[in-house]
């Protein structure tokens, strides 16, 4: 058997291969037919490269519809498509380019100058244009190649895709996911969240990460979906489709923003059957907001780049939870069927139900480890096999999973734990407070004290010392921010996560 993603989605391709796959923003029609030629041209194109098996293909292009057809090539042919961020800058894309080696480099021709330079002088011979208006060297080459390419034969545990992962803490890490990894949690979440025949997805994320690229691209495919494809996020043009659609994709940012919007009404919403937030905490203020506009319930679920998707908020009933269907907000629901998930302490023993430890995973969706990084990929297992996810949270009476931060937005103050994400939850719930951030900076007598980051809500006033107050009344004295400050807005990543080390660097000698 092949256990080439590729194949796997082709076979769920619809009986009519003229029918839409694809339809942009910008009235373009792309038929399965389509997806499935291309995919040959460009798997052709990088046959002829002469490339060994498994030679990675780094792609650093704006978001289109070519672009995933280079991505189903990569698959196609038995390399390894390497996603980068098109916010990256030359120092980064040197480093990765250096370490992941690539044997091909895409990028944009606005970027190609200093991209090829990088890519050249490590090593890569092959480096390519692609563009959002379907131009590029890619395309103009893959044009001369044949439509028909035999699928290359896989085994489960080859190599398919290496994300890097944010690097906050030092260098960026690959994490190196197979097609196994993949597949079997495309095929769980397929189940899980109730895909049917007819479904058609909105596509307004990005496609350089696991939420844009992996569940909601092979979502669509492995359904025979169609796919309303938006070249970015506009939440005008998101309701606007409502009508036409049935799954929405977004991070906890979209919705925020499409509340905003009067268009977003019950009515418009009536059509679609499912939306899905991840990549960032949602609030539950939104989370409710919702619910009240639309009547429709947000299923907030979570992953990461070296898992692809742990755990969701039921979409119908669990077996495994009997009586448990409630989509709860500040929850990211259960661990998902195959996946065995645990919180423990720092010794290495399990934790009872409610008591907030670190998150640690087992399961077909669970990376092998960190590209060239042995004894990295040997410190984030235990000796029984679970990756320690970097998050802390519990798992309370029902079996719902809480995600209480990251470890290391841990605080440890004067001795005791501080979990941002508790204190952020009481800020987030004041007059006036659209969102807050709690880090941790040296303190002399504390070793390191809380300081919050709020920003107000459109034509609010919020006064930093009452923030203080407030929470005095509320909870313990090591809690307390030391300080607090009302900002314009929090820094993010691409995915809308707050990123909290820019916000430790700017604070850290406030003491």
């Amino acid at each position: 058997m092949n256990h080439n993603l590729y194949a796997a989605l082709r076979a769920a391709f619809p009986k009519d291969l003229n029918a839409t796959a694809i339809e942009t923003d910008d009235g373009l029609f792309y038929s399965w037919s389509d997806l499935e030629r291309a995919s040959a041209m460009m798997a052709n194109l990088l046959d002829s490269l002469h490339i060994p098996k498994g030679s990675r293909v780094a792609v650093q292009v704006e978001k289109s519809v070519e672009a995933v057809m280079l991505y189903l090539a990569t698959l196609r042919a038995g390399y390894v498509f390497l996603p980068l961020n098109t916010a990256y800058q030359s120092a980064e894309i040197e480093y990765f380019i250096g370490n992941a080696e690539p044997a091909v480099v895409v990028c944009s021709s606005k970027n190609f100058g200093w991209v090829s330079k990088i890519a050249f002088k490590a090593g890569t011979q092959n480096v390519f244009t692609l563009d959002d208006n379907r131009t590029g060297s890619l395309l103009e080459r893959a044009a001369h190649w044949s439509d028909k390419h035999q699928v290359v034969q896989n085994k489960a545990d080859d190599l398919a895709a290496i994300l890097y992962t944010s690097g906050t803490t030092g260098r960026s890490k690959g994490a190196m996911l197979s097609h196994g990894n993949m597949l079997s949690n495309a095929q769980t979440l397929k189940k899980y969240w109730g895909w049917k025949p007819g479904d058609v997805l909105i596509h307004a994320l990005p496609i350089f990460h696991v939420h844009g690229l992996f569940v909601a691209i092979h979502g669509a495919l492995l359904n025979g979906s169609k796919m309303i494809w938006l070249s970015k996020f506009d939440p005008k043009l998101v309701i606007a489709k409502m009508p036409e659609a049935t799954v929405f994709m977004g991070v906890p940012t979209l919705y925020v923003r499409m509340l905003a919007e009067p268009s977003l009404t019950k009515a418009q919403a009536s059509n679609m059957r499912l939306f899905i937030a991840g990549s960032a905490p949602l609030l539950l203020e939104t989370f409710n907001e919702w619910h009240e506009r639309t009547g429709q319930t947000i299923l907030e679920r979570y992953g990461m780049s070296e898992t692809v998707m742990l755990t969701s908020n039921p979409y119908a009933a669990d077996a495994r939870y009997p009586g448990q269907t409630e989509r709860r907000g500040g929850t990211v629901g259960f661990p998902l069927p195959g996946v065995s998930l645990r919180v423990q302490d720092d010794q290495g023993h399990a934790l009872p139900v409610g008591e907030i430890g670190g998150i640690q995973v087992k399961g077909p969706n669970v990376f092998g480890g960190y590209w060239r990084m042995p004894e990295k990929t040997k410190e984030e297992f235990t000796a029984d096999g679970y990756f320690k996810t970097g998050d802390v949270g519990k798992v309370d009476e029902r079996g719902y999973v809480v995600i209480v931060g990251r470890s290391k937005d841990l605080i440890i103050s004067g001795g005791y734990n501080v979990y941002p994400a508790e204190i952020e939850g009481y800020i987030n719930d004041m007059p006036g407070v659209a969102e807050s951030a709690l880090i941790g900076v040296p303190h002399p007598d504390f070793g390191e004290v809380g300081v919050a980051v709020v920003i107000a809500k459109p034509g609010a006033k919020v006064d930093a010392d009452a923030v203080v107050a407030a929470l005095k009344s509320q909870l313990a004295n090591f809690k307390i921010p030391k300080k607090c400050f009302v900002v314009a807005e929090l820094p993010r990543n691409t995915m809308g996560k707050v990123q909290k080390n820019l916000l430790r660097e700017q604070y850290k000698g406030l003491f």
